[in-house]
């Protein structure tokens, strides 16, 4: 249940509505909220300043109805940019990336500040009197010397707002071309990939030998999905209270159906226990970058083979993407890749995670964008520098030797692809890579 309601609240406020929905109940209550002060008469103080000049009901009316007009009209038109921005880059970068900037904090509440405000200009609104009208009641009639009711502070609380909407418009239409850039689309991914991966192996430097799992009764799933999370502390907790071993045969991110085997239970009854571990896995639709760094290396490989294709032919993007790629595993590579579940308990430890390796990461990041860039002379001879300085953090020969390997496998597949002095090139710089980094 804990990891259902962590990755309810992860998506809940990653949703493009989440923002937009929050700011419109908090501006409906500092509406009331100044309203009722003004009616209580608090707000009096305001007519005795001099440069500030009292609003009439008529002005009032006006000013808020424009308000309200204005705001919803610019909120469409916030909604309706982001729309065309979202489909430009689904379009250019990939489908996936379409989470990537329905997530995306400035679009969320850029929006949200524009429907706030039209809330609380609306609310407002509904308070104020005319001069001819009667007041409601005798706090209303007392709470200022003009005829009428006019909200005075709560008018100039609605300008303040307006200035923050002019402001926000501004920070909109410059973020909106910013966000699409390739450079800065790259840059978000591989910085979040790389906050992922050290969130998921946070032990540096270390190499420890996965544990051989147990084996036992398998629990399958119970529908069709992908692993979109799991509470290893949940598990951890059951298999203690229950005296069982789990020995997870799935990973977050992979797709799982009936029948499927998600864990193996060693030392007691499965059937006792099945509820509560189903309840420690998240399975849904589609994939999230929670506790998956595989999900953010897809993206990357995903935007580097697109523009190494032959309609697009843009090898300078993909150079963008490698060094990401670079960076991350450099990163992963001098981690431990161990799920170290129950702390310093480890040896008695009742969860025994499906061990990550460093040759899958490899394989799915370089390996999968191998084929697109060895038909690029430039990208090819870029991707051997970065295997080279991906190599140069990571203290572990054997995980060195498998980014060599990598860079052979290259050095074959261009040699098929490339042909005259483009070849040429390659070959040259195949033997200065050998004798300088190896």
């Amino acid at each position: 249940m804990t990891a259902e309601i962590r990755f309810f609240w992860s998506r809940l406020n990653a949703n493009y509505w989440f923002y937009p929905a929050l700011f419109s109940i908090l501006a409906a209550i500092l509406a009331f909220a100044m309203v009722t002060i003004d009616r209580l008469g608090f707000a009096e103080f305001l007519n005795d300043i001099s440069w500030i000049i009292p609003a009439r009901p008529d002005g009032a009316s006006t000013m808020l109805s424009v308000m309200a007009g204005s705001m919803i009209g610019v909120a469409s038109t916030v909604f309706s940019i982001t729309i065309a921005a979202v489909a430009y880059a689904s379009g250019n970068y990939g489908p996936r990336l379409l989470t990537n900037f329905m997530e995306d904090r400035g679009n969320q509440l850029s929006l949200a500040t524009f429907i706030g405000s039209f809330v609380y200009a609306l609310i407002v609104l509904r308070a104020v009197r005319g001069e001819d009208e009667t007041a409601a009641s005798i706090e209303t009639a007392g709470a200022t010397a003009l005829p009428g009711f006019t909200p005075q502070l709560s008018l100039l609380v609605a300008y303040v707002l307006m200035a923050l909407c002019v402001a926000v418009l501004v920070f909109f239409l410059n973020h909106i071309p910013s966000s699409i850039r390739i450079n800065k689309v790259l840059k978000g991914i591989g910085e979040r990939l790389l906050e992922t991966i050290k969130d998921t192996y946070p032990v540096e430097d270390e190499f420890t030998d996965p544990v051989e799992p147990k084996g036992g009764e398998p629990l399958e799933a119970w529908k069709t999905g992908y692993v979109q999370m799991i509470d290893f502390s949940d598990l951890a907790a059951i298999g203690k209270d229950s005296g069982c071993t789990f020995s997870l045969r799935v990973r977050t991110g992979d797709f799982v159906h009936p029948k499927m085997v998600l864990v193996e239970v060693d030392g007691c009854d499965p059937d006792k226990v099945e509820d509560r571990v189903r309840e420690s896995f998240t399975l849904g639709a589609t994939r999230t970058p929670e506790q998956d760094p595989q999900f953010l290396i897809d993206e990357l490989v995903e935007i580097g083979l697109r523009a190494l294709s032959p309609g697009i032919n843009d090898p300078f993007t993909a150079i963008t993407a490698l060094h990401w790629l670079g960076a991350a595993t450099a990163e992963i590579g001098r981690r431990d890749l161990l799920k170290h579940i129950c702390g310093d308990d480890e040896d008695g430890c009742p969860v025994i995670p499906l061990p990550d390796d460093f040759a899958h990461y490899v394989k799915r990041g370089f390996g999968a964008i191998r084929s697109g860039v060895a038909t690029s002379p430039l990208a090819a001879e870029v991707m051997l520098d970065t295997l080279a300085h991906a190599a140069v953090p990571i203290g572990d020969e054997g995980r060195q030797a498998l980014l060599k390997q990598e860079a052979e496998r290259l050095a074959a597949q261009a040699r098929l692809a490339l042909a005259g002095p483009d070849l040429e090139r390659f070959e040259t710089h195949v033997t200065e890579f050998n004798k300088t980094f190896w």
